[in-house]
């Protein structure tokens, strides 16, 4: 008998992109940081603003009570319904160091809340403290240069679009579907933090930047949680920049409270402040004139919709982004009424761009254009809530649903067409001299759970890897000896893979 030994290659795994909401990324935070954090009433306010409602009932219940609450009495303000929902709200509070055990006279076990977040959320919710704009009042000539919302919103897209651009055309010119893609128009430092989230690589053979599979997903994704996600990759490379986290984290938390269009003076920042401000406004977050004033758009409750995937664009303005532009035909022809290159560029992601007009650009949906979208890391489920996220608005006049089915359907068939094999990594047994030693070992394999294939005919059995020394012990004793033993058997081992078809 001989044993080959089978690998998955690590690369048939697809990794999906995750986006983190505002508490799943503080509770990564060391607990030095996060004390540090709620001394500022903003990041206080943020994070009481998106815990859950029976986590917030808790909090407003105890914010004014000096003395540990008893454990027992905080459960029950639940009805033993909601006890799952309980132990739940118990968990995020701890790890959030919302709230923190205490000793009750006689040995009881308590609650109480963190002294800092107790405080400064005090200072939030009545009003007290320095008011928002805590750089200083606004100045009065500042209202004569202020900006109105649509320019706002259309510098917003302008910059954010530019990031996305480069995503699209990568350092080495735009693609075929794109077409008049701007030639980089973002800073190097915006290229490093694209690197660092894994959305882009450099390609060691051409020497060029590209986009990665996860790159792919963060395209199709929609504008708030592409932000937010992009933010939390600059925060966290943030301290090898030489920058505060905590300031940082701060100042974004207080820009998601500012007012829309109404200006704040820069005067008294930080130096570390100053950088992280020209980085937003390169980002879109913010709008800064002669380093003086500063609006903010993307940054309005940037951390409440950045993880809960809002399906709708920030730009207050009714473009084709927020409107839709994509008409999807049964014949799988995509029709993006568009004058965006961008928007163009990521419906060829997953098309066969055909045409262009100045207001409209025609694609087919290809078994290969589809496949092509699947290698780079997009789902067949992405594919479809894109088109039906940007679906045009005479669409919605009509009856549901969006997109024709037979087109669904054909690109799940297609997504389905790659998941035929499944990779495993084993052991594959062979060379069985009689047919009673392979069914023995066979059905030994079976019986312990670690079967992964067997072939009568070829008299071979592959087991898992973590189940081979288990079924090798068994051969020994079986042929009470080994290899060289009265079973005439041989031995060897080589490396190779593993291919499962799903029937």
């Amino acid at each position: 008998m001989a044993e080959s030994s089978k690998t998955v290659p690590s690369g048939l795994q697809v990794k999906k992109l995750q986006c983190k909401n505002l508490h799943d990324y503080l509770k990564t935070l060391p607990p030095g940081v996060l004390d540090k954090l709620y001394n500022h009433p903003a990041a206080c306010l943020a994070v009481y603003r998106e815990l859950p409602e029976i986590a917030r009932h808790y909090v407003i219940r105890i914010l004014f009570v000096e003395q540990p609450v008893p454990q027992a009495v905080v459960a029950s303000w639940v009805t033993q319904t909601y006890s799952k929902e309980h132990l739940g709200v118990v968990q995020i509070l701890s790890e959030l160091r919302v709230w923190q055990e205490a000793a009750i006279p006689g040995g009881l076990p308590g609650w109480i809340l963190n002294p800092v977040f107790k405080k400064n959320t005090k200072i939030a919710l009545l009003g007290g403290g320095k008011p928002w704009s805590r750089w200083g009042p606004k100045r009065p000539e500042a209202d004569a240069k202020a900006k109105d919302i649509p320019y706002l919103d259309a510098y917003a897209a302008e910059r954010w679009e530019c990031v996305l651009h480069y995503m699209v055309m990568g350092s080495h010119g735009g693609p075929s579907s794109g077409g008049g893609l701007p030639q980089g128009g973002i800073s190097a430092d915006a290229v490093r933090i694209l690197l660092h989230a894994g959305l882009m690589k450099r390609d060691d053979e051409e020497g060029v930047i590209c986009i990665t599979r996860e790159g792919f997903q963060f395209l199709l994704m929609d504008t708030p949680s592409q932000v937010w996600h992009f933010m939390l990759q600059y925060l966290g490379a943030a301290e090898a920049r030489g920058q505060d986290l905590v300031e940082c984290l701060t100042f974004l938390l207080q820009l998601s409270f500012s007012t829309l269009g109404k200006d704040y003076s820069t005067e008294g920042m930080s130096e570390g402040l100053l950088v992280f401000l020209q980085h937003l406004r390169e980002f879109g977050l913010v709008y800064q004139r002669k380093n003086t004033e500063l609006a903010q758009r993307l940054a309005l409750n940037i951390a409440s919709s950045g993880g809960n995937l809002v399906k709708s664009h920030t730009f207050g303005t009714k473009d084709e982004a927020q409107l839709g532009y994509i008409v999807v035909e049964t014949n799988y022809r995509v029709y993006a009424y568009t004058n965006s290159n961008l928007q163009v560029a990521l419906v060829g992601l997953f098309c066969e761009m055909m045409y262009r007009f100045p207001n409209l650009a025609v694609g087919v949906l290809t078994r290969e254009s589809v496949r092509q979208a699947l290698r780079s890391g997009i789902s067949a489920n992405q594919i479809i809530g894109f088109l039906e996220q940007h679906a045009h608005p005479q669409l919605h006049r009509n009856a549901p649903p969006l997109l024709p089915p037979t087109v669904v359907d054909q690109i799940r068939l297609w997504e389905l067409e790659r998941d035929r094999f499944r990779f495993e990594e084993g052991v594959l047994y062979s060379q069985f001299l009689s047919v009673a030693d392979f069914e023995t070992l066979r059905d030994h394999a079976r019986d312990l759970g670690v079967l992964v294939w067997q072939s009568t005919p070829k008299r071979t059995v592959v087991v898992t890897k973590a189940g081979h020394e288990e079924v090798r012990r068994f051969w020994k004793r079986h042929s009470k000896g080994g290899a060289v033993g009265g079973s005439g058997v041989g031995s060897g081992s080589n490396s190779g893979m593993i291919g499962v078809v799903n029937l």
